[in-house]
């Protein structure tokens, strides 16, 4: 199984740990706020805890739709909350010119899944010797992250995770097969689930993607349950006012009572990881 640290633990030793934040970056003062109270939370909680936001969410189903900061000013406010909070940081990158500049303060390189198999984009997140986490296409099958491994071995990245994110079925809806993470675990990498994105249903309000938020904490059980390395989860303050994925954002006052069943899951069923 690849191992290797990531803040003060070490990703796929069997330490659960989670990916928090809101969907984008709305603002800097919100991004503080958000990165704080999860900070808190985790921190009373004793779990292992990676900030997320991202600083431009590329492919809106709207040209109308809100993006971000964009990657210099985005990259900017992530390196400073991680350095001050002392939290590792992840976001999106979407090109090998982002990838340039989010290596020199982001701690883990999230591939979006529509990009994972781009050669050029995992070329380069590899070249930078950062930690690299490539979501799983909706389209692709659970082995057919084989030749996205072999990839990112071939230009000698050694320090990578998979995440699952649900898979296409039918129109404007996912689903997400639990079977796919012992699956992509026996390949030797970790694996992360991604509860919110899990539950989207991609242009499903037509102008915008919808989805099940509430559901997104019993798909999360599940993974746990299942015996998955990380969870990932969008929370944002008020989901109802996020600029982006607000139906599949988890609300920041449940995600206390959420982490602590999650816990409680992991310890039952996995003793002594």
């Amino acid at each position: 199984m690849i191992q290797f640290p990531l803040g003060n633990f070490t990703v796929g030793s069997g330490e659960l740990f989670f990916i928090l934040g809101p969907c984008g970056l709305e603002e800097e003062d919100f991004a503080w706020r958000m990165a704080r109270a999860l900070k808190e939370i985790t921190d009373r909680l004793g779990v292992n805890f990676v900030f997320k936001a991202s600083y431009d969410k590329a492919n809106r189903t709207s040209v109308d739709s809100y993006r971000g900061p964009g990657v210099t000013e985005g990259c900017r406010i992530l390196g400073e909350i991680g350095k001050e909070l002392g939290v590792p940081v992840t976001t999106d990158v979407h090109t090998p010119k982002e990838i340039e500049i989010a290596a020199e303060s982001i701690d883990l390189l999230q591939i979006p899944a529509f990009l994972c198999r781009q050669t050029d984009l995992l070329a380069a997140a590899a070249k930078t010797g950062r930690p690299v986490n490539v979501k799983k296409g909706q389209f692709l099958a659970p082995w057919d992250i084989d030749p996205i491994i072999g990839k990112l071995k071939h230009f000698d990245c050694q320090q990578f995770a998979i995440t699952e994110r649900g898979t296409t079925f039918g129109y404007n809806n996912l689903v997400a097969d639990m079977r796919s993470l012992p699956w992509m675990r026996e390949q030797g990498v970790p694996v992360i689930f991604d509860a919110t994105h899990s539950v989207q249903r991609p242009g499903g309000l037509g102008g915008t993607t919808g989805g099940d938020g509430a559901l997104a904490p019993v798909l999360a059980r599940s993974a746990v349950a299942a015996g998955v390395d990380g969870v990932f989860m969008e929370v944002h303050e008020d989901p109802s006012k996020a600029l982006s994925d607000g139906p599949n954002q988890i609300p920041l006052s449940e995600i206390e009572t959420v982490l602590r069943r999650l816990v409680a899951i992991h310890e039952a069923a996995h003793p002594g990881s």
